[in-house]
């Protein structure tokens, strides 16, 4: 299955929910007015998408409808294709710009993070990039075996510990391997923090100062993995990791599973953090990085 294909298979339930809703609202109308206006904000509400962004979104459809002169409500589908793209762009691409760039992954248990990181692994490795994973989940029963698999699936080094030692310290290791090994990637696994457990944030605290003082001048990304069937929830998520720790990333997962896939919009416009990889199935090639214009296109398909 191709790139795009995959993306529209994997937002086949939002686009049958919500914009299946959507398209029979606009054929019900005759006509452009604030009625349909009204409607299509309420259904983008429900959709995920958010207050504040389906406010926007409706203002600029108001605007582009005077300015083409347009009269048929239909032809609003094609409008809302457009303002999504335009929403969703810029920053979606990882830095990696150094040798070696570091990418320190943050997230709650259960939204398959480490997962994530393996499937993150496999498509740098695949790109011809030398990539080393710092087991630095080291509370989590299991976590490290897990990663390890991961490891040997995407055919990466693995740095590691035994359980229950100083995350810190396996980064610390793992930057040391780096730069002896010429890596270009590091990826780091966290503890599956919760917002509200300060010894577990000064822990991310920890590590992040161990990066600054080792890898100064280094690429960093902090990617934030949320699983998109928690809606609103992930929303909520998103805020308070970035107010707690710093977020340049977004890696949405699940997206297949769920018809909430209006979230995107919600993340990105409502809080200005980029979506930089979506997970729309369970192979391990079905992590894909962030396309705004793919996505639009999938998300707003006829079937």
């Amino acid at each position: 299955m191709g790139f795009f294909n995959k993306i529209k298979e994997g937002l086949k339930k939002t686009r049958d929910s919500v914009v299946g809703q959507i398209d029979s609202m606009l054929k019900s109308f005759t006509k452009i007015d604030e009625e349909l206006f009204e409607e299509l904000e309420e259904l983008l509400v429900m959709g995920d998408v958010g207050v504040a962004t389906a406010e926007r979104i409706c203002d600029e459809l108001r605007v582009k409808v005077k300015k083409d002169g347009i009269k048929d409500p239909v032809q609003i589908h094609v409008l809302l294709e457009e303002i999504v793209t335009d929403l969703l762009k810029g920053d979606e691409k990882l830095d990696l710009s150094t040798q070696p760039s570091i990418v320190l992954v943050i997230g709650v248990n259960g939204v398959g993070k480490t997962t994530t990181i393996g499937k993150l692994a496999n498509s740098l490795n695949n790109q011809g990039k030398k990539v080393i994973l710092a087991a630095a989940d080291t509370f989590r029963a299991a976590a490290i075996e897990q990663l390890d698999i991961w490891a040997e699936r995407s055919n990466c080094e693995i740095v590691k510990q035994c359980e229950g030692s100083d995350p810190a310290a396996v980064v610390y290791d793992a930057i040391s391997a780096a730069k002896a090994r010429n890596a270009d990637v590091i990826i780091c696994d966290t503890a599956g923090r919760l917002h509200n457990k300060k010894p577990l944030m000064d822990e991310l605290a920890k590590i992040n100062r161990i990066i600054d003082r080792e890898l100064p001048d280094a690429a960093k990304e902090k990617l934030l993995v949320l699983d998109a069937t928690t809606g609103q929830n992930a929303v909520n998520q998103a805020q308070q990791f970035r107010e707690a720790t710093g977020i340049t990333g977004i890696v949405l997962t699940k997206l297949d599973g769920t018809a909430k896939g209006g979230v995107v919009l919600a993340i990105k416009e409502g809080l200005g953090i980029p979506v930089k990889y979506i997970g729309v199935g369970e192979q391990i090639d079905d992590l894909q990085e962030f396309d705004a214009e793919a996505f639009a296109k999938a998300l707003f398909a006829q079937n």
